[in-house]
């Protein structure tokens, strides 16, 4: 008898058990789908504040919303539907250069894989350059969100299957795509010999995919990966955003792309204003690099062409000329500038509050990127998209990319300076034929249609290379403010 009660009691108890779980579930869930629909929302502030009236209240609701905020941003974006196709092969590539001429390639690769309809495997980065950062691209960019971004347009892996691993060891067809090349040659030349590999390896990737004639979902396309699917680490993007909320604090700032690093005076060839020494230096240097093709190189015809970066104390009369005062806070964005600070001396002079990640950042927080010229770059390519102003020294692929990025964001201010221009006023100020006055109104005639406007990119054919570059004016994607003709 005991043992019949012992035993009613424990099914009694399962039972009521089993509900609760049930009921809980089935909470759980209308909650769930309350919340998302945006219906339910917890009455606590009006118990606790006496009525939803109160300003109490209103304030309670108004931190409500911003808790919602932040845990829709931090919560994990629904994936976009994955787009089912028949893969033609694998294409893998090795990228060459620095962060941005790198992240252009990406955008191409991307681009070039969709148009052939391969897959694509998590790209190379270059360790090979001067720089020699070992950094990988999960060690710069956001590995998972590259991926899902883009499920809908094309396959990426992070690695070729083990049987094409296998394979790819003992053979691999390995080409550098013609460059400046459009969506034609691609499907006629490439994919044919992609479809016969089934591994293709791209071991170049800059200027691999023209400027201009694409079909405008191509040019879309570019765009979409450089803007929204190459996300930094968030480690990179949360010491990035700190330097930034860190300079907008004093206001408005200025970033300078000061480009008179050692690696671009010797490569160039630009000595204006080194020394004997210095110029030894830097010409042994372009020697010893057996890939850089151009060794005798004659700097004062270079700098007449408008073919060398700014020196520091030219940016300091120019920034001067262009009515930017003594206490504009300005961001240097660079490597190591070649001769350290006594070259800097000059425009630190004219512009006292200069600063550079290395000052507003501790030893300890960037400790882990020391050595990774690329993710160090990162951190300059988030502050110059934020910046007021950007003005970059050279038109290299940085300032060429940020530009562009700049052109997206809203016509963000960019200085582009005219250096063929600059280089004659500057010695004609420097000579004595010209006076202050005169030279600050002809620097400031001579950029007042430069500041980033809206303007048709150049297309010159038969000549990609004297084009404006895609990435520095992504026309097709800026809408119809983007195809305003600049009439200057």
């Amino acid at each position: 008898m005991v043992v019949a009660v012992a035993a009613a009691r424990r099914r009694r108890a399962w039972r009521w058990a089993m509900r609760a779980v049930a009921s809980a579930v089935m909470w759980t869930a209308v909650l769930q789908l309350a919340s998302i629909t945006g219906l339910w929302r917890p009455r606590v502030f009006a118990d606790c504040w006496g009525g939803s009236g109160s300003g109490a209240a209103s304030a309670g609701l108004a931190a409500l919303a911003g808790e919602d905020r932040v845990a829709a941003r931090l919560s994990p974006p629904a994936l976009v539907p994955r787009r089912v196709y028949r893969s033609n092969g694998y294409l893998l590539v090795t990228c060459n250069g620095g962060l941005n001429q790198m992240r252009a390639g990406i955008c191409d690769m991307v681009t070039i894989a969709r148009h052939m309809n391969l897959t694509l495997v998590l790209p190379e980065l270059d360790k090979r350059s001067f720089w020699a950062d070992p950094s990988d691209f999960g060690d710069i960019f956001d590995v998972n969100h590259f991926i899902n971004s883009l499920r809908d347009e094309l396959k990426i892996v992070k690695a070729l299957p083990l049987k094409l691993q296998l394979k790819t060891r003992r053979r691999l067809y390995s080409m550098p795509p013609i460059s400046w090349s459009n969506d034609t040659y691609y499907l006629k030349r490439v994919l044919p010999i992609a479809r016969k590999h089934k591994v293709i390896h791209f071991n170049k990737t800059d200027a691999r995919l023209a400027n201009n004639g694409l079909p405008i979902h191509l040019q879309m396309l570019r765009c979409r990966v450089n803007f929204e699917s190459l996300r930094f680490t968030p480690q990179i993007e949360a010491l990035g955003r700190k330097l930034i909320s860190t300079l907008q604090r004093s206001g408005q700032f200025v970033v300078l792309h000061l480009r008179y690093e050692m690696d671009m005076l010797s490569f160039s060839g630009c000595t204006h204003g080194c020394s004997d020494k210095e110029t030894e230096e830097l010409t042994r240097m372009r020697y010893a690099y057996p890939w850089w093709k151009e060794k005798e190189i004659d700097s004062g015809s270079k700098r007449l062409q408008g073919l060398c970066p700014l020196t520091p104390e030219e940016i300091a009369l120019v920034l001067k000329a262009l009515g930017f005062s003594k206490d504009t806070l300005i961001y240097i964005a660079s490597g190591e500038i070649y001769g350290g600070e006594r070259r800097l001396a000059a425009l630190r002079a004219a512009y006292p509050n200069l600063v550079r990640k290395e000052k507003l950042l501790s030893p300890d927080e960037l400790r882990p990127f020391q050595n990774h010229s690329t993710q160090m770059a990162a951190l300059d390519y988030m502050v110059s998209i934020a910046s007021n102003v950007f003005i970059p020294s050279y038109d290299g692929n940085m300032a060429r990319v940020v530009e562009g990025h700049r052109r997206y964001s809203g016509f963000r201010k960019t200085i582009l300076l005219d250096r063929t221009k600059l280089v004659e006023l500057l010695d004609h100020f420097q000579g004595g034929s010209l006076s202050w006055v005169e030279f600050s109104a002809a620097v400031k005639e001579a950029h007042q249609n430069r500041m980033g406007q809206p303007t048709d990119r150049r297309a010159i054919p038969g000549r990609p290379k004297e084009e404006d570059y895609f990435y520095s004016n992504p026309q097709e994607c800026l809408g119809s403010m983007g195809r305003l003709r600049d009439v200057s």
